[in-house]
């Protein structure tokens, strides 16, 4: 079992602090890091945050957000082996060009670590500050990404789509392994459908109940009937029952996900700040050592 970091960004903004974070983490056996994204947080938003019960986004309008990719640029130059996710980014507000190119020099300067995790995004206020239609936008995201894999896996790339059409293009250098793996996240009929059918991994909200083993087998019949092999579809998942101060038994936790189809858990980075050095060190001697060896 895998275990990520997950909030990097937003609970370790400044450089040092993330510096010293993902150090320790890499130290404890911490796989991966997890950086989360808003472009900009309206003062009032009607729109209903789906993860939360207050149905707000945690924090005030003056939280750091720092940019995922930036933020994780910089922590991939001060790691050596920590794989760097986005979870996720809100792909419909990107440009898919501009994004290849990022993504790919990102993955090329980092030895091949990063993972792009994608949402459809949710806050339309920030859609409207941003001149990108809000409607449509789940179409839109299945476009960027074939759009987007067309530019890694070859030059003179051409594609042709209702919201993004090149001919001839060729976008350099390539992701060090081919492609930048794409984590779909979110657990709506649509996510569901998309992550079986297009995704390289699926990551069900952390934030939200739910059955993960149903949603897990839902997206894995999907899988089926776009003639792919589910198996080939890693699964991130939240472990609330692993964290630390849960008073439950961690190592059952993280095999009960395991036995649902998780291949990686999602901590929170904020269980961890009482002590963070010495929390993740337990955790990796108490958790990910006994199950990984």
């Amino acid at each position: 079992m895998k275990f990520a970091l997950h909030f990097g960004n937003l609970t370790f903004p400044d450089p040092e602090d993330a510096k010293r974070m993902l150090l320790a983490g890499e130290a404890a056996g911490f796989e991966s890091v997890i950086a989360v994204e808003h472009v900009v947080i309206p003062t009032e938003y009607g729109t209903r945050y789906p993860y939360a019960p207050s149905g707000r986004l945690p924090g005030g309008i003056d939280l750091a957000w720092p940019d995922p990719l930036a933020w994780l640029t910089y922590v991939g130059a001060v790691t050596s082996r920590i794989r760097l996710i986005t979870g996720v980014l809100v792909l419909p507000q990107r440009n898919p060009l501009v994004l290849a190119k990022h993504l790919a020099t990102i993955d090329h300067l980092t030895g091949g670590r990063l993972e792009l995790g994608i949402g459809v995004g949710w806050l339309r206020e920030e859609f409207d500050a941003l001149g990108i239609p809000f409607e449509r936008r789940g179409a839109r995201v299945d476009e960027y990404i074939e759009a987007m894999r067309a530019l890694w896996d070859q030059d003179d790339a051409s594609y042709e789509g209702a919201f993004v059409s090149f001919k001839g293009m060729s976008c350099n250098p390539k992701p060090a392994q081919g492609r930048v793996p794409i984590l779909v996240g979110g657990h709506s009929k649509a996510a569901i459908r998309r992550a079986g059918r297009l995704g390289d991994g699926f990551f069900p909200a952390t934030g939200a109940t739910l059955d993960v083993a149903e949603v897990i087998e839902a997206m894995r019949q999907e899988a089926r009937e776009a003639g792919r092999d589910p198996a080939s579809i890693k699964v991130m998942s939240g472990c609330p029952d692993a964290l630390p101060g849960s008073g439950k038994d961690p190592l059952a936790a993280v095999a009960a996900r395991a036995a649902a189809g998780v291949d990686r858990i999602a901590l929170p980075l904020g269980a961890f700040q009482l002590d963070l050095e010495a929390m993740l060190a337990e955790f990796g001697e108490k958790v990910i050592k006994p199950l990984n060896g």
